[in-house]
């Protein structure tokens, strides 16, 4: 049976690292964007060209009626999921907690919380052996932020990841009976272009020295924990949120 995997947010950084590693690795991939529809298709047409099968979805993740519709589409085009890989996520803009609007604070969660949770359910749905499906994996991204609490920076972001670990630890106990193992990546500094494009072009500079392993890690280091953490070799791995942080 084909392994079928959803990425969101799959067009750039770990999203797009995520894609092209499960596109080697044999999945027919559905990487989702939300307005960089030419870097979308880009990892696409490279997955495709490497002999792999993949497809770009524009989905808006704080659009329930847009996430449906990404699953009706991966449903048509590729079969049953078998992996969905919670990627997608944005910080909002930097600021101490005073400086937030309720606005900035609904579209925080909306992405990173009631999205995955939604995708989730729809998983469930095809995936979950008392519903006929084969079961499956769920990697969600969280940060190290959900942890470091994000102060003075992006403590909305961190507190949403709180809330998608809490969601990955219960949904673990919820789904391993039915079928599904879920479990979550929490990286730290990661070289993207996530810091720039939220106007803090200098924070991984800046945090450096608070890793104790004295580099930042690659997109390309989470793609390969997430991957094992989707793989029959992590098949008794569930409720887990590992750390991919250099320590700190």
């Amino acid at each position: 049976m084909q392994r079928v995997m959803i990425v969101t947010g799959g067009s750039q950084g770990i999203g797009e690292a995520i894609a092209r590693l499960a596109g080697a690795r044999g999945y027919a991939v559905a990487l989702t964007y939300k307005s960089s529809r030419e870097r979308a298709e880009r990892v696409a047409a490279d997955i495709h060209a490497a002999g792999g099968r993949a497809i770009a979805v524009q989905a808006e993740m704080a659009d329930e009626m847009s996430i449906l519709s990404l699953c009706r589409h991966v449903d048509a085009a590729f079969g049953p999921l078998t992996v969905l890989v919670n990627n997608a996520g944005t910080p909002g803009p930097s600021g101490t907690i005073d400086a937030i609007t309720s606005a900035v604070l609904d579209e925080v969660l909306a992405v990173n919380v009631r999205a995955p949770f939604l995708l989730m359910r729809e998983a469930v749905a095809r995936m979950a052996t008392d519903r006929g499906g084969a079961g499956g994996s769920i990697v969600n991204i969280s940060s190290r932020a959900a942890e470091l609490g994000g102060a003075n920076e992006w403590i909305q972001y961190a507190a949403s990841k709180g809330a998608l670990d809490s969601l990955t630890i219960g949904a673990a106990k919820e789904l391993g009976p039915r079928g599904i193992r879920v479990n979550a990546v929490s990286p730290g500094l990661i070289q993207t272009d996530l810091h720039a494009r939220s106007g803090l072009p200098n924070r991984l500079e800046k945090l450096l020295p608070g890793v104790p392993m004295g580099r930042v890690g690659s997109a390309d280091e989470v793609a390969q924990t997430v991957l094992w953490l989707a793989s029959d070799e992590a098949s008794y791995i569930s409720g887990a949120i590992v750390p991919i942080s250099g320590g700190r």
